[in-house]
């Protein structure tokens, strides 16, 4: 039995999500082997960044811890995000899968808490383990909400293209079965007019008389 080809764009999406995903890994990592001056530096950058935003409508301000927390969360529901389309890309039964992305994060979790562990300053948490677990749930309930979306409507359209096809060769047959009936109609005068008897030219003499 011949190998079904794999498709080039599919090719190109594993490889563009697994990349993705390994830079989102990897920007994780790095944010827990600064140090705590730099991790500090750092939240209270994006911290003037977001409350600046939320001024203009007329919300916030928001604490460096809760920051913190959000950018926790972001990070990983990123991931988790990535890894629901890693799987995607690998396999059609991501659903039956889906305790893979769900290790995949925990694992990044555990070891991103662990790095910090070892990080200047740096303190673990277990709260940030369960953020973190929370955001990669949510991005991989997110990732499979649009790929269910993408597989009913691409599933509808195809139905749809389907139908239009057996309609159009029902028509067809249809046609063909008309031509053909009457053909045999035409063929059947035809053989009714050839085997009509000729007029008695005699009796039609003598009637004249």
């Amino acid at each position: 039995m011949e190998k079904e080809r794999t498709s080039p764009w599919l090719i190109l999406f594993r490889v563009v999500f697994t990349a993705a995903l390994i830079a989102c890994i990897m920007f994780i990592f790095r944010n827990s082997l600064e140090n705590g001056a730099q991790s500090s530096a750092r939240s209270q950058a994006v911290m003037q960044l977001v409350n600046s935003a939320l001024a203009k409508v007329h919300l916030g301000p928001l604490s460096e811890h809760l920051i913190r927390k959000l950018a926790h969360f972001s990070e990983f529901a990123l991931e988790g995000f990535l890894l629901m389309l890693c799987i995607r890309v690998y396999t059609k039964h991501f659903v039956r899968h889906m305790s893979w992305p769900l290790l995949g994060g925990m694992t990044t979790a555990l070891m991103d808490e662990t790095i910090q562990l070892h990080s200047l300053n740096r303190t673990s948490s277990v709260v940030d383990v369960w953020i973190d677990m929370s955001g990669v749930v949510a991005g991989l309930l997110f990732a499979l909400i649009i790929l269910l979306i993408v597989r009913g409507v691409t599933a509808f359209i195809r139905v749809k293209q389907e139908n239009r096809a057996l309609r159009a060769e029902s028509a067809e047959l249809r046609r063909r079965e008309h031509e053909r009936l009457a053909r045999r109609a035409a063929h059947r005068a035809h053989e009714a007019q050839l085997n009509r008897p000729e007029p008695d030219e005699d009796n039609y003499e003598e009637d004249e008389e």
